[in-house]
C-alpha cells in the first residue's frame, strides 16, 4: 500500500490523464467483451463460459489478416465478422442442444470448447507468445494533455469503443430488432408465440456477442501479446463486470467497467500487490448490499 504515492498522482493532472487514459482502455475493452457477454445472458439466460475464446480468436484472426493484407482495418474487421460466424455456429451446433437444462451442462460444453481451442490456437499458431505491434498509422508521437501522455492508439481505442456503446444502447432502445431482443429477455416463449422466429434471434443474439468479444480481441492486440489461454483472465473480469453492472444491463456493463478499469488503472499506483484484490472486494460489496447489481432487475 503506497497511499503516499496515490495522493501525490491525484494531485498531479498529468498523472490522473495519464491513469484515467490506462484505466479507460482496460475498461472499454472489458465493456465490448462483458457486452456481449450480458446481452447472451439476458437474452437466452446462458452464462457463455467461452466467451473469452471468442476474445482470443479475434486477437489471432486480426494478426494474422494484418500480415497478410497489411491493413489494420480489415484486420479488426475480418476479426469481428470471423466470431460473428463462429457465434452462430457455436450457438446452432452446441448450445441451442441445451437450451433450458442444467446450467452445469452449459458450462461443461463451454469449458470444453475453451480446451479445444486453446489447443488449434497452439496447432495453428503455436505456442509462443506472438506480438501484432503498433499499426504504422499510429506509429505517431502521442498527444500532451495537462502533461499526461496519451498514446493516438488509446485514443482511437476508447472512441471506437464509446461509439459502440452508443450504438448498441440506441439500438436496443430504438430499433424494432432491440425492443425484439428486450422483449425476448424478458419473455422468449411469448416471443415466439407473437410470430417472431426466435431460432434465428438467437443466432443473431450470439452472433452480436461474438463480433463484440472479437472485436475487443482485435483492438487489444497491438497492446497486448496473444498466446494460448489468453481469453481466461478477460473473461474473469468480464464475469465480475457483468455482476456488478447487473446481468443482462448494457448500462450497467459499461459503468462497471469502467469502474473497474478505473480501479485498475488507480490501484497500481496506490494498491500494487492488491489491485486484483480491490476489484474483487468491490464485487463482494455491491453483492452484499445490491444482489442484482448496479443496474439489475431484482427477481421475485
Amino acid at each position: 500500500m503506497d497511499l503516499d504515492a496515490l495522493g501525490h498522482c491525484l494531485a498531479t493532472a498529468a498523472c490522473v490523464v495519464t491513469q484515467t487514459t490506462s484505466g479507460l482502455i482496460v475498461g472499454m475493452l472489458l465493456f465490448l467483451v462483458a457486452a456481449g457477454l450480458t446481452l447472451i445472458f439476458g437474452v437466452l439466460k446462458v452464462v457463455n463460459f467461452a466467451h473469452g475464446t471468442f476474445y482470443m480468436l479475434g486477437g489471432y484472426v486480426a494478426f494474422t489478416t494484418l500480415a497478410v493484407t497489411s491493413s489494420y482495418t480489415l484486420a479488426v474487421l475480418a476479426a469481428a465478422a470471423a466470431m460473428a460466424l463462429f457465434g452462430v455456429l457455436f450457438e446452432r451446433l452446441l448450445i441451442a442442444r441445451v437450451y433450458g437444462s442444467n446450467v452445469l451442462m452449459q458450462l461443461l460444453i463451454c469449458y470444453a470448447v475453451v480446451l479445444i481451442f486453446d489447443d488449434v490456437v497452439k496447432i495453428v499458431w503455436g505456442p509462443d507468445f506472438h506480438a501484432m505491434g503498433m499499426p504504422p498509422a499510429f506509429q505517431v508521437p502521442p498527444l500532451f494533455i495537462a502533461g499526461g501522455v496519451v498514446p493516438p492508439f488509446y485514443a482511437v481505442l476508447i472512441g471506437i469503443a464509446a461509439v459502440i456503446a452508443l450504438a448498441l444502447g440506441l439500438g436496443l432502445a430504438m430499433t424494432r430488432l432491440g425492443k425484439t431482443v428486450r422483449a425476448a429477455a424478458i419473455n422468449a416463449p411469448m416471443v415466439g408465440v407473437l410470430g417472431i422466429n426466435t431460432t434465428l434471434l438467437f443466432a443473431v443474439v450470439f452472433a452480436v456477442g461474438g463480433a463484440l468479444a472479437g472485436l475487443a480481441g482485435a483492438l487489444a492486440a497491438p497492446v497486448r501479446s496473444l498466446s494460448p489461454g489468453m481469453g481466461f483472465s478477460i473473461l474473469i473480469e468480464s464475469f465480475i463486470v457483468t455482476v456488478i453492472g447487473g446481468m443482462g444491463s448494457i448500462a450497467g456493463a459499461l459503468v462497471a467497467a469502467l469502474v473497474v478499469g478505473l480501479l485498475r488503472g488507480f490501484g497500481t499506483i496506490g494498491f500494487p500487490n492488491f489491485t486484483d484484490g480491490m476489484i474483487y472486494a468491490a464485487m463482494i460489496l455491491i453483492l452484499v448490499f445490491r444482489p442484482q447489481g448496479l443496474f439489475g432487475r431484482r427477481t421475485a
